[in-house]
Parts: structure tokens; C-alpha cells; sequence
């Protein structure tokens, strides 16, 4: 399927791997029959039979969760991939679309640690184009490093560990120019005033959204990824991904918290309280040089001595990350936003090291 966008052309029929596209996807039990919720005496999946809760195959396609999930989200089901976390779906996406020993993926360190993983499982070349001084991407640099063989551009925004967004212009420079796949990580949305990418689906072929119940939904847990896209990809990874890689377990506790959002958003709203106050604190600090804008839930401060920092802080009994071993990140640690009594602690022990 070809869809014109402002610039270029998207053919997605390029991209997808020649034996997926030739792939017949696993048929399970489920996706043959599925229940309506009529009382049925199911006999078709070799299942223990004597209920406990969890001794049937969980929804394959995950049908409640998505419902609500495209509801809030204002898009349809069939643009909803879940997985096993969202380092599964982004597993899933260099095994749709990237070919080993061929193509290459362009990243913007510092960044996400987990694409430079899959990557190299995948045997997927990775090409990286740092991040400007004030952690923007380079647009110049990345489209001048894509060549026909680059299939994914990974955009991660809110940016960890940096906690900034990225600005509009230069995503939709690289969405209107490259003519792969452009991922757009937002692990860290709900934490931020600035929109979700996931409205600009429609109007951008290439363009995936991937999100996660790990940090502000909190659960962390349970595993639960989520990736939105066009119909034609998300029909992609669901050829390959596993039957059933989401639980039962996973699935119902999903459903509980994505029906709770008005508690969600409460915590979200506490935990941005609480980076404020952080942010105040931290600026008191002697040893404490600079703290970076943060779209997210953790703070990224350059300090005098990382690494003497740290070692004083686990000898506390705080444990924060420091990230001085990344690119433009020197002497650098990050501050995870806690309770207001962590908060507290964690102020306390900074002002006594």
C-alpha cells in the first residue's frame, strides 16, 4: 500500500522482510474460535479443564484491553499492538522490517539503551548520530547517515536519560523526509504537557508510537508494552509476535489500572508536585552545576563528581543512576521522582554529603 505524504512517498511493502511477508502466521485455538461469551464446553486447546482462574489461553488479541485502550486513546483497535513489555514490540519491529547483515537502524545517543541491544541480537547495524549539545536531534546529520538499506529512525521523547522533548519541527522534518519507519518512544508521555504523537497516525504511514503501563499507569510489574501504528503495520507485527505474549494475569491487571485513569492522573499529578519541589532542592546544592529541563519523572543534574556522589549516596542508603558513561552526559546523575517522604530523605542526605 502506497500513501503519499508531504514529501515522500511510504511503501511499507518496501520494508517488511521478505519471509514475513511470505509468513503464515500461527493459528492458536483462540483466534479460531472466539467466545462471544456464550456458555460454551470448550474441548478445542488441550487445556486443563478444572478452573482455577487461569487454566484457559488467555485473549490473543487482548480484545477487552485494547477496546478501552482505543477509546481513550481516540483510535481504532486494529492500530493497537501490546506486547511483553515494550521491549518486545520494539523486538518485534527489527524482526518485521529489518533484515540481518543488511539493513541499519539510526539512533540518537544518549538514549534508550535497549535499541543498541536489539540491534546487535538482531544483527541489525546500528548508525549513531548524537544528539546536539541541547539534546535535540541533529536532522542534518541523521537523514545525511540514512541510506536504502536504513529501515528505522528511534526517536525517544520525553528522551531518556536526558528527560527533554523533542521539538515538534525537527520530528516532522524527519517524518516528512525518511522513508522508513519512524519510532517514536514516549515511555515518559503522561509525565509531560506536550501531546501524544499517537493523533498523527493517520495523517503519517511510517510513523510508530510506542507507550508503556510501566511508569506512570505503575505497573511496572506486569510487563505491558504498547505500540500504535497503521493498520498495515500493527497487521505485520501481529504475524509474527507469540499467540499468547500477553497473560492473563497481565491482561486483567491492565484492565483494572486503564479503568482507574482518574487515579492515575491523580498520581501523575503528585509525582509532578513532587519533581517541582526536586527541582527547587537540587538548585540549593553546592556540588550541583546544572539541572536539565524534564518532560519526565526522573531529573538529570550534572554534579561535581558523579561518581564520588553516588558511592556517598548508596552509603545513605539512596540509590539513584548515574550516567556519566553516556555520551554528552558527564558527570551526570539521575533522580528518579519518589514519594514525597523519599523526596525528603533524598534532600536530606544531599545536603549532609
Amino acid at each position: 500500500m502506497i500513501q503519499k505524504m508531504n514529501t515522500i512517498q511510504f511503501d511499507i511493502n518496501l520494508l517488511v522482510r521478505d519471509n514475513v511477508k511470505g509468513l503464515k502466521p500461527y493459528s492458536s485455538a483462540r483466534d479460531e474460535y472466539v467466545s462471544d461469551g456464550t456458555d460454551m464446553v470448550f474441548l478445542d486447546a488441550n487445556e486443563n479443564p478444572y478452573d482455577n482462574g487461569v487454566n484457559r489461553y488467555p485473549d490473543p488479541q487482548q480484545r477487552n484491553l485494547k477496546a478501552v485502550l482505543a477509546n481513550q486513546k481516540g483510535v481504532s483497535a486494529h492500530n493497537i499492538l501490546l506486547g511483553n513489555g515494550s521491549d518486545e514490540v520494539l523486538d518485534l519491529l527489527f524482526r518485521a522490517f529489518c533484515e540481518p547483515k543488511l539493513d541499519n537502524i539510526i539512533t540518537l545517543p544518549p538514549t534508550y539503551g535497549m535499541y543498541k541491544v536489539l540491534a546487535n541480537i538482531n544483527n541489525i547495524e546500528e548508525r549513531e548520530i548524537l544528539l546536539t549539545e541541547n539534546f535535540q536531534p541533529n536532522v542534518k546529520s541523521i537523514l545525511q547517515a540514512t541510506d536504502v538499506n536504513s529501515k528505522i529512525i528511534f526517536l525517544c521523547s520525553p528522551n531518556n536519560p536526558t528527560g527533554n522533548s523533542f521539538s515538534e519541527e525537527h520530528i516532522l522534518q524527519i517524518l516528512e523526509s525518511f522513508k522508513g519507519l519512524v519510532v517514536i518512544d514516549e515511555a515518559y508521555i503522561d509525565f509531560s504537557d506536550k501531546n501524544s504523537w499517537i493523533a498523527k497516525i493517520k495523517e503519517y504511514p511510517n510513523l510508530v508510537i510506542t507507550q508503556t503501563l510501566s511508569k506512570a499507569y505503575g505497573l511496572a510489574g506486569i510487563r505491558l508494552g504498547l505500540c500504535y501504528g497503521s493498520e498495515e503495520i500493527i497487521g505485520v507485527l501481529n504475524k509474527i509476535k507469540p499467540p499468547y505474549n500477553v497473560n492473563e494475569l497481565t491482561q486483567k491487571r491492565a484492565l483494572e489500572r486503564v479503568l482507574d485513569i482518574d487515579q492515575v492522573t491523580s498520581e501523575v499529578s503528585s509525582i509532578l508536585n513532587e519533581r517541582a519541589n526536586l527541582v527547587k532542592e537540587l538548585a540549593k546544592l553546592e556540588f550541583v552545576n546544572k539541572i536539565y529541563q524534564t518532560d519526565a519523572n526522573f531529573v538529570l543534574v550534572k554534579v561535581d563528581d558523579a561518581n564520588l556522589r553516588y558511592d556517598q549516596l548508596l552509603e545513605k542508603g539512596v540509590v539513584v543512576r548515574n550516567r556519566s558513561t553516556q555520551p554528552l552526559c558527564q558527570n551526570t546523575l539521575r533522580f528518579t521522582v519518589g514519594t514525597q517522604d523519599e523526596n525528603i530523605k533524598l534532600i536530606e542526605v544531599l545536603k549532609n554529603i
